[in-house]
């Protein structure tokens, strides 16, 4: 077999490994148990072909990376905020975007309940120590809009609080774009039912209970007031600057293509032209002879 032959089948196998990651994790989201039948029932079918899905898929993670390099090279940060009902798809958009990238360049911030001091804090103080630096994207999985959402409905916080924050917010990602950062905000939509089917699915998939939380059962309950939320932040904070984006996020494999390709076409990338790579030839001593190590430091072969 010739040096090219070789090559191209190692590349090949190489998309293959790519294709399986991405069906583990796409296996991870139809796992279904027996007594949910009635949901695997009234699933809508995805109208995206799997294969077409994960190929295109694997082509804007591509352009990802073209992307991060574009983004390392010229000193850019950028800011993604993911808002959404509960279910509502973002953080398989996350996975898929963070999937093949280099975490330093790429990270995701999920901050928890603020504690008691963070509570006597400026309000946006615990989210500015995440903001990027030059050469970095920020993934906000839930941002600053926890204000008016969550806290609002679930009485957190006063109405005087979610006043002063719709005052805030504007002038707050104003500033923020001024200092160089490009902000782009996406919210998740889902209906009425397709948020009942995936909430059926976590509380009887041993393997999705974990997601489930009190605020996000509650949120079913308020599915109204979540709502008027909602579309009170619309109103107030969808600035020139920095507007929503709203994904429709029924069908998870088109919110995943549709969120990702319009992530690409916000930023005015090019591929960085790379200095050609060189594999230096491994140094050989004839007299060196590798140790035999004990046989217990070794990982069992089970598999």
């Amino acid at each position: 077999m010739s040096d090219d032959q070789t090559a191209k089948t190692w590349v090949e196998a190489e998309w293959a490994d790519s294709l399986d990651e991405e069906l583990e994790m796409e296996i991870d989201d139809n796992l279904i148990a027996k007594d949910l039948a009635f949901i695997s029932d009234k699933k809508h079918k995805s109208p995206l072909d799997r294969n077409f899905y994960f190929h295109e898929l694997l082509r804007l993670q591509a352009e990802l990376v073209k992307l991060q390099d574009w983004v390392q090279h010229t000193g850019e940060k950028v800011v993604v905020i993911f808002e959404g009902r509960d279910a509502a798809g973002k953080g398989g958009v996350i996975k898929r975007i963070t999937q093949r990238l280099n975490p330093r360049v790429c990270r995701v911030v999920a901050l928890p309940a603020p504690t008691e001091r963070e509570k006597t804090q400026w309000y946006f103080q615990r989210y500015v120590p995440h903001l990027p630096a030059a050469g970095e994207i920020v993934l906000f999985d839930r941002s600053w809009y926890n204000r008016s959402g969550v806290e609002r409905v679930m009485g957190f916080a006063s109405e005087d609080q979610v006043d002063q924050f719709f005052n805030d917010v504007p002038e707050f990602e104003r500033m923020l774009v001024r200092s160089g950062i490009r902000l782009i905000k996406y919210w998740f939509s889902i209906t009425d039912e397709e948020q009942q089917l995936r909430f059926l699915m976590r509380i009887h998939d041993p393997l999705k209970q974990w997601k489930l939380s009190p605020m996000d059962l509650e949120s079913r309950v308020r599915w109204e007031d979540y709502t008027k939320a909602k579309e009170a932040t619309f109103e107030r904070t969808n600035i020139p600057e920095a507007p929503w984006f709203i994904v429709e996020g029924n069908d998870k494999k088109q919110a995943r293509l549709n969120c990702i390709s319009h992530f690409l076409s916000m930023l005015p990338y090019h591929e960085i032209a790379h200095e050609p790579i060189t594999l230096p030839d491994r140094v050989f001593n004839p007299d060196y002879e590798r140790k035999v190590l004990p046989e217990h430091l070794y990982v069992p072969k089970k598999y």
